[in-house]
């Protein structure tokens, strides 16, 4: 029995999210979010999906790449705890694991065989419901298979319930001008912000708080800077542009 193994990345994720800050801590939660899976190398072939389509939701097993380098640590603060209580890292979601690896259930919207040139063709897979920051290698895809995945009278320790929001999202006008402007390239845009800025992406131990500092967030290819301004209402202070606009999913 050998001690280590060597895993082929098969798909790159395609995602709105630029940065580990502000990405939902599990999937699911924001259904505005939308990306691609491109099927790399070898695994760049319709045969390896074909029934794929059948399914709603698929299983993605990934690396985590934006922390591999960090290492792992025995334990770790679950935000969910208000990140003022250690627990074990196998007891937890965190990213910091002995083995970089992760796995996220997405929305599986449809599946493309795209002609690129040369290059033959390019299988993408089009997802919804993400929790993947951009880049992501992908080492695995399983259909999702409800009677199997369900567990019925599950219990889900610290986590049983999904966290609940009662942050009211507001734009400012120039923010809500940078919304129109772009509303072609990303129609859901103006929802993406809303529904991860409504889940508070700051620390947990400043939940159920204000403070004076601005946070920026990267989302696509806009930096958002926002503020809370009571322990309810979030506001959107501005929407930029940092790079040209080479990718736009709707």
């Amino acid at each position: 029995m050998t001690d280590s193994v060597n895993l082929n990345i098969i798909g790159t994720i395609d995602s709105p999210y630029k940065e580990k800050f502000a990405i939902p801590r599990q999937p699911g939660i924001v259904t505005a979010a939308q990306g691609q899976l491109r099927l790399t190398g070898s695994a760049n072939n319709a045969e390896l999906v074909r029934g794929l389509e059948q399914f709603s939701h698929i299983w993605l097993l990934f690396i985590f790449h934006g922390t591999q380098a960090q290492g792992w640590k025995p334990l770790v603060r679950p935000p969910r705890l208000g990140g003022n209580k250690k627990l074990g890292v196998l007891a937890t979601r965190s990213t910091f694991r002995p083995n970089p690896i992760g796995m996220s259930v997405v929305k599986l919207d449809r599946i493309e065989q795209r002609l690129s040139g040369q290059q033959g063709s390019q299988v993408i897979l089009h997802i919804s419901e993400l929790d993947l920051l951009d880049g992501t290698p992908i080492v695995d895809i399983k259909p999702y298979v409800p009677y199997a995945d369900i567990v019925e009278n599950a219990h889900g320790g610290y986590a049983q319930e999904q966290p609940s929001s009662n942050i009211d999202v507001v734009f400012s006008n120039a923010a809500r001008l940078t919304l129109a402007d772009n509303i072609g390239h990303y129609p859901r845009l103006q929802s993406l912000i809303e529904q991860v800025l409504s889940q508070d992406p700051r620390p947990a131990y400043k939940k159920n708080s204000t403070d004076d500092r601005i946070y920026g967030m990267t989302l696509y290819d806009f930096n958002i800077n926002w503020q809370m301004t009571t322990i309810a209402t979030l506001n959107v202070i501005a929407i930029e542009k940092i790079i040209s606009m080479t990718k736009s999913i709707k």
